[in-house]
């Protein structure tokens, strides 16, 4: 199958992607709606969750990727894989955060995972990065006691921005000691991640766990 052609980076502020969410019946999407979710956030073409939920039959996956004609493409060969534990939801996160996870089920949330978003160089553009305040916020808000956030990027600046912003937030600390985290926590790797070690450059990467308060 051809690969569907779309822009490398779309603007997540212009009008275009500022639309009402439409949310899916998730009863009729997940054959075991009951399991824990993990939700993926920039899945691109979704080759990581493609390849994660045969590995964990256990486990939901939920892909979110604001270029439509990639979600489309992964939901068709999630079809052809006849994986009934995945589906990826056309949305811009930021502005829809929290109708989606309001719309789950409760205490579903397990894992969260954020991997080389858009860097947007630009300091005039830094505003369009997707991991914000109130992203973290709500993650926090909906992510189960104990749920992980695995973040990585390799672009340090961006990597230590989204340390930032979340650790900023007191329900959330590092699960490891040293500053980056040499190897991914999970037995798939993404694309960008297998080009970016085949040229043998730096990937930085940090696991966080959700803590309890109370």
């Amino acid at each position: 199958m051809a690969r569907v052609r779309v822009r490398q980076h779309v603007n997540p502020l212009s009008g275009k992607y500022r639309q009402p969410l439409t949310l899916p019946n998730w009863d009729t999407v997940y054959s075991c709606g009951d399991q824990p979710l993990h939700l993926d956030i920039g899945c691109g073409r979704g080759k990581f969750l493609l390849n994660m939920a045969p590995l964990y039959p256990n486990i939901n996956f939920l892909g979110i990727e604001i270029r439509e004609p990639l979600v489309i493409e992964a939901n068709e060969q999630r079809d052809r894989l006849q994986l009934f534990n995945l589906h990826f939801l056309f949305c811009n996160i930021n502005i829809n955060i929290e109708p989606l996870l309001t719309s789950l089920p409760p205490k579903m949330l397990n894992c969260v995972t954020i991997q080389f978003p858009d860097p947007w160089f630009k300091r005039s553009h830094q505003k369009r990065r997707v991991v914000q305040p109130a992203l973290v916020q709500a993650i926090a808000d909906y992510l189960v006691d104990n749920g992980s956030v695995f973040l990585q990027s390799d672009i340090q600046e961006v990597a230590q921005e989204m340390e930032e912003n979340f650790l900023a937030n007191s329900c959330f600390k590092k699960q490891h000691q040293e500053t980056w985290l040499t190897e991914n926590p999970f037995p798939i790797p993404t694309e960008r991640e297998i080009a970016t070690l085949n040229k043998n450059q730096p990937i930085y990467r940090l696991l966080l766990q959700r803590i309890d308060h109370f």
